[in-house]
């Protein structure tokens, strides 16, 4: 097993940059109204140094939580990098989240401070237990007025397995699970990341995911610190804007998800200046789709594979002929096979669960907050189980296939999710597709479609697309109900919530002719 011979702090890695850049830009901000700030890496260190002070005398030192309920701001990034350097953990939420899903990370990790907008000041409120010292931030002030302008010099001096966050799963299909992020896990993947998109410090990375996500923190803020290089921070995604954003910024490299690169093609133009020479991206592009969004970005985008727990994405494709239908090779410094039930390798082109190995805390997430039995369910021996199912290639190129979960059990047939939504999203007036199972008296369960038309005002018909399917999927794969929505539920980073498509089929009565009875 591969280890990382020398692990450092996100907090050293911080201190380093600033000291190799001081004048180096570290970070552009271009607020809603239009106005841009920037600062150099030594003039952000200097903001830094005055939010550790405020916290500090908020009683936030080596081991207290930090929770964030931010959009993307400047104070977001302040706090991050303040709170580490002070041996403290940030518990990033989605700052649109509900009330009980912020009572639920607040109650579970038990911060000594929160950030919250004004703006959602009583939401925050209400889910604030009492004691809870609440802090309002206006996330469009590049000022950051909210602290005191002190020199701070009481840095602690964490080691590479303290806790630096906890960041809750998205919840695609239940209760969120709280992934424990150490300092060298961010470092690491920093190095691994900066290392896979060949950064060097005149790059910069436009960001547009939430920051909140992991994507954005491991993938675009980790590696461009360890690189030296910039970003460019936009307080939130915009598919109209986000060509002309990353021509006025002079970005080089970016990092989106499938759906908003799909949302970028139906709601954006050409926009002249673009100077992308890389972008990541998660999720499959169809061949037409990649072939535009390459000429738009001037890149061919590159997928890969990654979770909150992997730590970087440990399967990236290559810089010279990346496919759209492809998560790549390992990652350099990564771990990762494809395995059978009982845990052994399978064979090239063989489809298994996508398992990676590494050193909890350092190279891997150091376990699940509060919950060692399900921290130790995930793990056979030394692999990590991702619940992914994939299969590689004898060229060690590997090919998603869905999760566990996606693989339905239709009369004893397996039945793949993903299969079902690559048929019906080739349909040429289908925008996208989400496939869950329904339970059926007598095949177990049967698959169950919603669709998005890629015009609204001219969806296709649901018997239409019965007959694509049935045109193109064995009877056991085509879908018994097939329902067309405005849009499907998301989370704030793209990914469909099947549990919510879930419920409602579970919820809706099944007519006695639609009842399978072959």
């Amino acid at each position: 097993m591969s280890t990382w011979p020398d692990p450092m702090t996100f907090a050293q890695l911080w201190a380093d940059g600033v000291d190799a850049h001081p004048d180096h830009v570290f970070l552009i901000f271009e607020a809603p109204d239009g106005v841009v700030t920037s600062w150099t890496y030594g003039e952000f260190d200097r903001v830094v140094g005055r939010v550790a002070g405020f916290l500090a005398a908020e009683r936030v030192g080596p081991g207290s939580a930090v929770h964030l309920a931010l959009t993307n701001c400047p104070t977001f990034v302040a706090v991050w990098i303040a709170a580490l350097r002070l041996g403290a953990w940030i518990v990033p939420s989605d700052p649109m989240g509900r009330e009980p899903e912020l009572a639920d990370h607040i109650m579970r990790t038990t911060p000594v401070v929160g950030f919250c907008s004004t703006a959602r000041r009583d939401l925050y409120l209400g889910a604030a237990p009492p004691g809870l010292t609440v802090v309002e931030i206006d996330e469009t002030d590049a000022a950051l007025d909210r602290f005191a302008d002190t020199d701070f010099a009481g840095w602690a001096d964490p080691g590479p397995s303290d806790r630096a966050a906890v960041m809750f799963t998205s919840g695609t299909t239940g209760r969120p699970k709280g992934v424990e992020v150490t300092q060298a896990n961010y470092a690491f993947a920093g190095r691994t990341m900066a290392d896979a998109a060949d950064l060097e410090p005149d790059d910069r990375q436009l960001v547009v995911l939430p920051l909140f996500h992991a994507n954005a923190q491991y993938y675009s803020f980790a590696s461009a610190i360890w690189a030296g290089a910039s970003v460019a921070l936009m307080p939130t995604f915009s598919a109209s804007g986000f060509l002309s954003q990353a021509a006025r910024h002079e970005a080089t490299c970016a990092s989106l998800f499938a759906a908003p690169m799909r949302m970028i093609l139906a709601r954006g133009e050409p926009t002249p200046g673009v100077t992308l020479r890389h972008c990541w991206f998660a999720q499959n592009l169809t061949g037409e789709h990649y072939d535009t969004i390459s000429e738009w970005f001037g890149c061919r985008p590159r997928q890969l594979y990654g979770m909150t727990e992997t730590i970087p994405a440990v399967l990236t494709d290559q810089a010279v002929a990346p496919r759209p239908d492809s998560m790549g090779f390992v990652t350099a410094g990564c771990e990762v096979e494809v395995h059978d039930p009982e845990g052994r390798p399978v064979a090239a082109g063989t489809v298994g669960e996508i398992v990676v190995r590494g050193e909890p805390g350092i190279t891997l997430f150091a376990g699940y907050l509060d919950d060692p039995d399900t921290t130790a369910a995930s793990f056979r021996g030394d692999w990590f189980r991702t619940g992914d199912r994939a299969r590689c290639d004898t060229d060690g190129r590997f090919f998603f296939d869905g999760r566990r979960s996606d693989v339905l059990k239709v009369a004893g047939e397996n039945v793949s999710i993903t299969e079902v939504e690559a048929v019906l999203g080739s349909h040429p007036q289908v925008f996208e597709a989400a496939v869950v199972g329904a339970p059926d008296p007598i095949r177990d369960e049967i698959p169950v479609a919603f669709v998005v038309p890629a015009d609204a005002a001219d969806p296709p018909a649901t018997d239409d697309l019965r007959v694509w399917c049935a045109a193109r999927l064995g009877k056991a794969k085509q879908p018994r109900d097939i329902t067309i929505l405005a849009e499907l539920p998301r989370t704030s980073v793209g990914k469909i919530r099947k549990f919510v498509l879930k419920e409602r089929v579970l919820d809706a009565p099944v007519p006695k002719d639609e009842v399978s009875t072959s």
